[in-house]
């Protein structure tokens, strides 16, 4: 019994020692499931959620578990930033703290805590932290001491602080608050910058000033200043020297001098220029002193610059110089100023006051005359221009310039177009007008029957060309002016023969298309517009020669045949031209046909317009046939009136009494001579 007893007490002890170290999941005399639950969870920002920057910061997570155990379990801790992962720890206590000594901005940011127990998380909300201010920054130069135009590296950082941040730099003068220079720059990934400063003239003793700003809220440090640098000058500022001293007069030889103390320390002299107003006069890079020697005229009067440079360094000093005028400038004048050649000139100069003086007139940089006046018969040649020099001892001064111009007369124009091709309709033609003698600019009117056709202005003695479309025989004049005084000059009238082609062409019959056989057959050929002579020509079907030609001063043209046979039937067509259509361009009439009946019918009943379409405007709107006034006689000679109706034209004979329908008729072979042997009238 005994031994039983100590084995359950030994097994109850065992037991308690497993369920200490298991969380009572192991040994348990009954084993029941634990249950546990994460209450609440909370964080704690020491001493506060803003801090300054170097302070220490203590994140406290408070966790509050509930379980069925008699032992506190064992649970997750984890502190976060910005969802980054901070620290992982494991404890069975309610707090857990994480310590962040010595702040910086980079430590601003969302913080929070999460704690997990089996499968079971809670965490936190997230809390701002504000680190306020940032570290004060180090500035380091290269050097303490610097010669003019030399450079300062200035380096300034920040050790405690993380990247990015942003650096401004400003250069001061001792004991002058405003800064001469700021530069600032933004390192991205370093935690200090290198930046360099040219050392200027007006420098003598220098400081730089760091100052530093980061994070999110862009806090700042506070302003960081380094060491003093001494400044040297490299030469001094440029100082003048003029001679003569005191009053200058024209004449005088003046010297203008600009010089400049050099140190040891430069290694060679600097550039001296010297300036009058923005030209420059004098300049040396050889020595310390530039120099500027001329004589004296008023023209040198005003304001002289020194300029000393020396790769970034430049120093500047003016001085003004005042010369006295000796004599004052001379003035030309003339008598006028636009002469018509042959005229008189008459130029004169003078000097206020009249001192003793040489005059020359010069024209064009040739003297002309070497007195005080001067007069000439002027000719074209004369003109241009024309000024006055006076001296007095060594001074010498040129006046004002005076433009004369002389003008010659005009010769009469003469007018011209290319004569040996003719004009033709609608056509451009080039009508020149010239005058060989007179001063230019000449200005050309171009006139025609009517009106002006244009104008024209010419630089030169060349022809004035003016392009026109006649459209009828012209007559051209043209007028030309220049500067002389005298009125307009006029050339001879030019005539234009103008050639008209020939526009429409028609062919007709006198009688009608059904012609008796043994009856005469007459054809008309002819034109609406055309210049004489015009060659026309008759053909008949499709025959390449015509049966008949002829060339005439006559708007038409007639061929008849005295007798008529069936060999004559047919179609007629005729063509026209003149030495205006170009062979491509010959005009072909209407086409009419010819039907030869025999001799003893009566066709008066019958409608003879038997027509084919025409190859160019018909006679008419009805197919009538035409007569011209010019062929009256013609039309007479040949027998038939003209009467208002639908047939135009009717035999002489038609008021007689109608032949019998009925009439019995035998038609009979009628021998007539070879077809287009037809004579035509004269």
């Amino acid at each position: 019994m005994k031994r039983e007893r100590k084995k359950d007490n030994f097994f109850c002890f065992f037991c308690q020692y497993l369920w200490l170290i298991t969380d009572g999941w192991f040994c348990s005399p009954s084993p029941r499931p634990l249950a546990f639950t994460i209450n609440s969870i909370h964080m704690q920002i020491l001493p506060q959620n803003t801090v300054q920057n170097g302070e220490n910061l203590t994140l406290q997570c408070l966790v509050d578990v509930s379980t069925t155990s008699p032992v506190q379990p064992l649970h997750q801790v984890l502190f976060y930033k910005d969802d980054v992962l901070l620290r992982n720890v494991s404890s069975r206590t309610n707090r857990e703290s994480y310590l962040i000594p010595h702040v910086r901005v980079c430590d601003s940011g969302r913080y929070k805590c999460t704690v997990k127990l089996n499968n079971k998380e809670k965490a936190t909300p997230e809390y701002e932290v504000w680190v306020k201010g940032v570290s004060d920054p180090r500035v380091t130069l290269d050097k303490k001491e610097v010669i003019e135009g030399g450079v300062v590296v200035v380096n300034c950082s920040v050790p405690e602080e993380k990247a990015p941040v942003h650096f401004t730099i400003e250069k001061f003068e001792l004991n002058i608050r405003s800064a001469k220079k700021k530069r600032e720059k933004a390192s991205q990934n370093q935690n200090f910058v290198t930046l360099e400063f040219t050392v200027e003239e007006q420098d003598r003793a220098i400081f730089f000033q760091c100052q530093i700003f980061s994070g999110s809220n862009v806090e700042s440090s506070r302003p960081m200043r380094s060491e003093l640098v001494t400044v040297r000058e490299s030469f001094s500022n440029p100082k003048f020297h003029i001679i003569p001293e005191g009053k200058i007069t024209e004449g005088d030889d003046l010297q203008v001098k600009c010089t400049v103390q050099v140190t040891h320390q430069a290694q060679s002299f600097p550039e001296i220029i010297i300036q009058k107003d923005r030209e420059i006069v004098a300049h040396n890079s050889l020595s310390s002193e530039a120099v500027y020697s001329v004589m004296a005229t008023t023209e040198h009067n005003g304001n002289y610059t020194c300029k000393v440079e020396a790769s970034r360094i430049s120093k500047v000093s003016s001085v003004v110089v005042n010369i006295t005028e000796l004599f004052s400038k001379p003035k030309l004048e003339s008598s006028a100023t636009h002469l018509d050649q042959g005229e008189n000139l008459n130029l004169w100069c003078s000097i206020p006051g009249a001192p003793p003086a040489n005059f020359t007139i010069q024209k064009g940089g040739m003297t002309v005359s070497q007195t005080q006046n001067f007069s000439k018969r002027v000719a074209e040649w004369d003109s241009g221009l024309y000024t006055c020099v006076a001296g007095v001892g060594r001074v010498v001064k040129r006046s004002n310039t005076v433009q004369i111009t002389v003008c010659e007369m005009l010769s009469k124009p003469s007018i011209f177009h290319d004569s040996r091709s003719e004009v033709i309709k609608g056509q451009t033609i080039e009508v020149s007008c010239q005058s060989i003698n007179g001063t230019a600019p000449i200005f050309y009117q171009l006139s025609n029957t009517s009106k002006p056709v244009a104008n024209q202005s010419m630089g030169s003695n060349e022809p004035a060309i003016f392009r026109d479309k006649p459209t009828k025989d012209v007559e051209y004049w043209c007028s030309a002016d220049n500067c002389h005084s005298h009125s307009k000059m006029f050339s001879e009238v030019l005539r234009v023969k103008v050639i008209a082609p020939v526009d429409e062409a028609k062919l007709s019959i006198l009688l009608k298309e059904e012609v008796e056989s043994g009856m005469p057959i007459v054809l008309r050929c002819s034109v609406s517009e055309g210049s004489s002579p015009i060659t026309y020509k008759f053909y008949k079907g499709k025959e390449s020669k015509p049966f008949h030609q002829e060339t005439l001063n006559a708007t038409l043209a007639i061929w008849h045949e005295d007798t008529a046979s069936k060999e004559h039937e047919g179609q007629y067509y005729c063509t026209a031209s003149n030495r205006a259509n170009l062979s491509k361009h010959v005009i072909q009439s209407n086409t009419l046909t010819i039907r030869v009946f025999p001799p003893h019918v009566d066709v008066a009943k019958q409608m003879p317009v038997e027509m084919s379409r025409p190859a160019v405007p018909l006679l008419n709107s009805n197919n009538e046939k035409t007569l011209s006034d010019a062929s009256t006689e013609a039309d007479r000679h040949y027998g038939f009136n003209e009467d208002v109706g639908n047939h135009a034209m009717k035999p002489l004979n038609e008021n007689k009494e109608p032949l019998t329908l009925d009439v019995e008729y035998t038609e009979v072979e009628v021998t007539s001579p070879e077809p287009h042997r037809g004579t035509a009238s004269p």
